[in-house]
């Protein structure tokens, strides 16, 4: 595992912690050309075989779009989109606006992807092949 990159919104009430199983450089952010993501400028980073720490302050703004099966997640307060989650089985899986990084310039060239050509079924099993697995999700309190 590399050392943890850190991100969150604009004014703190969402951070995160995320672990990557290799380098920066060698993990493609995804810039999905459905209308919601491209409206907010995201391009999403994961690694199944890596790690999320997620902490709230207060509840975030939770939006569902396009198949409805995922929620994408913003700051209640600053606006700012950072992530996007699929529960499965009592199993969190996670993705990250790569814009939300506090250094978002040491991955690779952000590549375009098509997940609303997906089925439903296929949306959810590339989601779970793809996205972070080891997720935790906790109150700021805790």
């Amino acid at each position: 595992m590399n050392a943890p990159l850190h991100g969150g919104c604009h004014c703190g009430r969402i951070a995160f912690e995320m672990t990557l199983s290799k380098p920066a450089l060698q993990v493609t952010p995804r810039a999905c050309d459905c209308s919601f993501c491209r409206k907010h400028g995201a391009a999403w980073l994961s690694d199944a075989a890596g790690s999320l720490r997620v902490r709230l302050r207060g509840e975030p703004l939770v939006y569902r779009q396009g198949s409805a099966q995922a929620e994408f997640i913003a700051c209640a307060h600053c606006a700012v989109l950072v992530m996007v989650r699929y529960e499965h089985d009592k199993r969190v899986h996670a993705a990250m606006n790569v814009r939300a990084l506090e250094d978002a310039g040491s991955f690779a060239a952000e590549q375009p992807a098509s997940p609303q050509t997906l089925s439903s079924g296929d949306k959810r099993e590339r989601w779970m092949q793809l996205w972070f697995a080891d997720v935790r999700i906790t109150d700021a309190d805790d």
